[in-house]
C-alpha cells in the first residue's frame, strides 16, 4: 500500500509536467527573454517568496549568481530576506530595468501578493510570477509587461516541484542565449 502511494506521488508529478509542457513554454520563454534582456541591459533580478516559495526565490538567485549547467559570470541577482517585508525592500533596492521574480507555490494572498507587485511598478519594474493558481486572482494588478506563469494544480507540492522544473528552464534558456548551446 505505501509502495503504491509512493508511486503515485511520481505518477502525478509526472502527469502535470506533461500536461501544461506546451501551455507553458510560451510564457517560459517571454520570462526568459525579459530575464535575459533585463540583465545584459545592466537591470537585477529580486527574487521573491512568501513561506516556503521563499526557498525557491533563493534557489533561484543561487543558480543566477552561481552557475546552472554551464560555467558563465555570475548574473546580478539575490533573494529578498525572507525575515524583512519584501514589498519595503523592493521600494529600496529596486531600480528600473530591475526584474522582480516572484514565487508562489500555495494559496494566492492578494493584499500581499498585489503589494509586491505594487511596489515592484512604483519602481519601474517588471514582474514575472510563478504561481499555483487556476484563478485570476492577480490579474487586476499585473500590466502588459509582466508575466504570470500558473501552474493549474490545486496541491502545493506539485506545484512545488513544477517550479523547480520551470526555474531550471529559465536557466537553461539564459544560458543558452549567453553562451549558445552547451555541447
Amino acid at each position: 500500500m505505501l509502495e503504491q502511494r509512493i508511486q503515485q506521488q511520481f505518477f502525478e508529478s509526472a502527469d502535470l509536467q506533461y500536461q501544461v509542457a506546451e501551455g507553458l513554454s510560451r510564457p517560459l520563454a517571454n520570462a526568459a527573454q525579459m530575464l535575459v534582456d533585463g540583465l545584459t541591459g545592466g537591470g537585477r533580478v529580486l527574487c521573491c517568496g512568501l513561506g516556503l516559495s521563499a526557498l525557491d526565490a533563493s534557489y533561484m538567485a543561487a543558480l543566477l549568481v552561481g552557475r546552472f549547467e554551464q560555467e558563465r559570470p555570475g548574473l546580478a541577482a539575490w533573494a529578498l530576506d525572507a525575515l524583512s517585508p519584501a514589498a519595503r525592500q523592493i521600494q529600496t533596492l529596486g531600480h528600473p530595468g530591475d526584474l522582480l521574480l516572484l514565487f508562489e507555490s500555495g494559496p494566492l494572498r492578494r493584499a500581499e501578493h498585489g503589494a509586491l507587485l505594487e511596489a515592484a511598478h512604483a519602481q519601474e519594474m517588471s514582474a514575472i510570477v510563478l504561481t499555483g493558481s487556476q484563478d485570476e486572482e492577480l490579474r487586476p494588478v499585473l500590466l502588459d509587461i509582466d508575466v504570470q506563469i500558473r501552474v493549474p494544480h490545486s496541491r502545493v507540492a506539485r506545484v512545488a516541484e513544477a517550479h523547480r522544473l520551470l526555474t531550471h528552464c529559465l536557466c537553461d534558456a539564459i544560458d543558452l542565449q549567453l553562451l549558445g548551446a552547451s555541447e
